[in-house]
Formats: C-alpha cells, sequence, structure tokens
C-alpha cells in the first residue's frame, strides 16, 4: 500500500464528520429557523448543532447562504422520503398521504424562509425550480403508484396536487385557529376512485 493510499483513506472519516457536521448544522438551523426565525443569532444555531461558529462560517460565509441551505436541505429529506415511503408503505395510497402530509410541514414551516429568500428575485426563481425539479417527479411517482393499484383517480397532475396543498398552507403558520393539514387531509381523501 503507498502511502498515498494511506492518505486518501485517513481523509475519509474527515470528509465523513465534515458532512455529519454540516447535516447537524443543516438541522439544527432548520430547527431554529422554525422556532426563532430567521434572524436567530448563529451562535445559537451552532450551540444547537454542537459546533463552533467558526464551522458554520467555514460552510455558509453568509446567513443568506445558511438560509438556502437549509431551504435545500430539506427539499432534499422530502425528496427522499417518498421513494422511502413507498417502498415501506402498507400502500401506495398511504404512501401518497404520508408524504404529502411530509410535504405540507415542510411548506408551513418553510414559509419564512421563503419569504426572506423572495427578496433576491433571481435567486428565489432559482430555488423555486430547484423545488419544483426535485418534488414533482417524486410526487408523479407517488400518485402514478396509487392510481396503478386503482386507489386513487389518474386525472391528477402532481404539479396541480402540490399547488392544492400549498395553497391550503397558505397563513396556517400565523393562524392557530387555521388546521391546513386537516384541509389537506380532506383534499387527499378527494382522491379516491369514485365508485
Amino acid at each position: 500500500m503507498k502511502d498515498s493510499d494511506c492518505a486518501g483513506q485517513a481523509a475519509r472519516p474527515k470528509r465523513a464528520d465534515a458532512r455529519r457536521n454540516k447535516e447537524a448544522l443543516l438541522d439544527a438551523a432548520a430547527a431554529i429557523f422554525v422556532e426563532s426565525g430567521v434572524e436567530v443569532p448563529i451562535r445559537d444555531i451552532a450551540a444547537k448543532a454542537g459546533v463552533g461558529t467558526a464551522t458554520i462560517y467555514r460552510h455558509f460565509p453568509t446567513r443568506a447562504d445558511l438560509i438556502i441551505a437549509v431551504y435545500r436541505h430539506q427539499v432534499e429529506a422530502c425528496a427522499e422520503a417518498g421513494p422511502a415511503l413507498l417502498a415501506a408503505g402498507p400502500t401506495p395510497r398511504a404512501a401518497l398521504g404520508r408524504w404529502i402530509n411530509l410535504f405540507a410541514d415542510f411548506l408551513v414551516t418553510k414559509h419564512g424562509l421563503a419569504a426572506v429568500l423572495q427578496s433576491d428575485n433571481a435567486g428565489f426563481d432559482t430555488l423555486h425550480a430547484y423545488f419544483i425539479d426535485r418534488l414533482v417527479p417524486v410526487c408523479t411517482q407517488l400518485l402514478d403508484a396509487a392510481a396503478a393499484s386503482g386507489e386513487i383517480r389518474s386525472d391528477l397532475q402532481a404539479y396541480e396536487l402540490m399547488r392544492g396543498v400549498g395553497n391550503l398552507c397558505i397563513g396556517a403558520e400565523s393562524d392557530t385557529r387555521y388546521d391546513a393539514r386537516r384541509l389537506v387531509e380532506l383534499l387527499i381523501a378527494g382522491l379516491r376512485r369514485p365508485d
């Protein structure tokens, strides 16, 4: 074994640790953003993540960089959940329902992030396109599987459903009398095939 091979093997755990630190940091930032808003002090995020503030600034030189990374991280988590739910769910319709609930939770809790990001129209448009590109195919896969199993009607497009869920979630974070998830469940119940 060459010395360079040993050096390469020694570097891998650092990359894995750095990746875990970054994931912990993004998870902590997401949780704190939901609790306290995106203007929370960086030291609070670092403390929750168990890293130093220098680690945050090394990965994300500006607050905007951190907000964008949190948004992308959450989109990825939602995208990855779809196939996992489909594989583990008792039925494709149940998997679709669970994924739509995750999607609704994402929309409600990330509304503040989107509002901050909208101040930069070009950046927001890029993130919105990323959001659509990553999540519409996942929703399509779930809808197609549930339709193929005969559990739901087959005349709905993923983008339409996601847009409908999104519209039901508007304002839910600021009105305690409004239960977006309940209305989303009614929407999903309406997908059943007519007898």
